[in-house]
């Protein structure tokens, strides 16, 4: 039986991948830094372990077969260890990668698709076998916008160019079928929303959603960088996120994978922000 150990498991899509495993009744193991009371992770069971010491992972990957990886640091180091940690009692690896990463690039346009470039060579050269799971911007992300929501009304911050941002439980859906299925190896899968939509629209959206006018105001780098500082993200996690904003070109690519793989199509930006309203009254 497959045997599947998900990392980020607290996470909008770890969280959402772990549940989906085990309401199919999948075998699933969430792995945590800091341990979890009985049930917390809606029926999976709950392993503690921590990336950032790959020694501490032995006992949550005995008997694993497969590993949902999202990788949450901005460098590769460590990455080695954690895959030969892997790779002595698992077989396979899904790994959450970015839909920005190209191919034929010798160096990816910003550090954060690098930095999933880098750990893709890294897994396919690892001798797991492996899946990648390239990923277009996840709508969860403007959740980071309630507090502005809530507040004023008006969400301000570096423009970036639209892109077909894609709802967390359809990533996690494909990553359930990926995971499920052992003829799923050496796939690259990209995956976007349904639309291609700005940020001005996604605000748009959410203030449709909850039944208030909100706008979106481009600040200059600087001011962006001084909020996200005083926010407490950290300084190199800023200069990686503004550093993608000012690079990022518009992208229409909207792909059928989501549907191709679950059987239904992919849900709108609308859609998630209806799902979630509530986290922006």
């Amino acid at each position: 039986m497959n045997r599947i150990l998900v990392t980020g498991a607290t996470g909008n899509v770890g969280s959402q991948v772990a549940a989906q495993l085990a309401a199919e009744g999948i075998g699933v193991r969430a792995l945590t830094r800091r341990p979890q009371p009985a049930g917390a992770l809606n029926g999976a069971e709950v392993a503690t372990g921590d990336l950032a010491r790959p020694e501490s992972l032995e006992a949550a990957l005995a008997e694993i077969d497969t590993v949902f990886l999202i990788w949450p640091f901005l460098t590769t180091e460590g990455a080695p260890a954690v895959l030969e940690a892997i790779g002595r009692q698992a077989r396979r690896v899904v790994y959450l990668s970015s839909s920005g990463v190209r191919e034929d690039a010798d160096r990816q346009s910003d550090p954060i698709n690098q930095l999933h470039a880098d750990m893709e060579a890294l897994i396919e050269g690892s001798g797991l076998e492996w899946a990648v799971l390239r990923s277009n911007t996840i709508a969860s992300n403007t959740l980071g916008w309630a507090a502005q929501i809530r507040d004023t009304g008006v969400v301000r911050g570096p423009d970036i160019a639209p892109t077909a941002v894609v709802h967390e439980r359809d990533v996690a859906a494909v990553a359930v079928r990926v995971l499920a299925d052992p003829r799923q190896v050496a796939v690259k899968h990209i995956l976007t929303g349904p639309e291609v939509v700005s940020r001005a629209e996604q605000v748009r959206a959410i203030g449709e959603a909850i039944g208030r006018p909100l706008r979106f105001e481009e600040v200059p780098v600087e001011v962006a960088r001084e909020r996200m500082l005083a926010d407490g993200r950290p300084p190199a996690l800023v200069e990686a996120l503004l550093a993608s904003a000012a690079k990022r070109s518009r992208s229409d690519l909207v792909t059928g994978t989501v549907e191709e793989i679950t059987g239904k199509p992919a849900r709108s930006f609308r859609i998630w922000a209806d799902d979630h309203a509530d986290a922006f009254r």
